[in-house]
């Protein structure tokens, strides 16, 4: 039972004048992608795509935070029932000291047993690879977005450019004819 007071209770919204709190960074905020691999969809065909957690130190995360992150040339690995991540650069972090992290270090990919067993699997079909697309925040989280690709040989890189292009026209082309009916 509340204990009655002679007093008047003041809202907290009352107290005092507050600075109001400088909004976070998109991508610490995880509004935003961290990194993301433009070129993977250029190379590859992307099949299927699969979250895992990374495991980092804590000077890698503050660095991803910074928009310090990589996934250019990087590929997964998947070893002994373990997934891993190679060749992702991190950099190093700004007010790092003398035990900053190695930037282009191996690291594990936070998987459940089944999800490795099944990534193994398809990885195991010649031509596909595991292709990091994008690293995001989830929940203050580093995660690594994965998917199964196949690679492109020149001629689907050109089919895939000439569609882009069609529909890109196709699509100016009506919001032309939009604009000329006064819409």
């Amino acid at each position: 039972m509340p204990r009655q007071t002679s007093h008047e209770i003041v809202p907290k919204e009352a107290t005092g004048d507050k600075k109001k709190a400088k909004p976070r960074d998109p991508v610490a905020s995880g509004e935003r992608d961290a990194a993301h691999n433009r070129m993977a969809s250029h190379n590859y065909f992307l099949l299927e795509k699969v979250e895992a957690g990374v495991a980092l130190r804590g000077t890698e995360v503050k660095s991803i935070r910074e928009g310090q992150a990589n996934l250019r040339d990087s590929y997964g690995l998947i070893q002994n029932g373990e997934a891993f991540l190679l060749n992702a650069h991190i950099g190093p972090y700004s007010h790092g000291n003398i035990a900053n992290h190695d930037s282009t270090r191996t690291r594990k990919l936070l998987l459940h047993r089944d999800e490795v067993r099944k990534l193994h699997d398809k990885t195991q079909i010649k031509g596909h690879t595991l292709i990091p697309v994008r690293l995001y925040f989830r929940n203050g989280r580093v995660k690594c977005e994965l998917a199964v690709a196949k690679g492109k040989q020149d001629w689907d890189k050109r089919e895939t450019e000439k569609r882009r292009e069609a529909d890109r026209e196709a699509r100016a082309a009506v919001n032309a004819s939009k604009h000329k009916r006064g819409e």
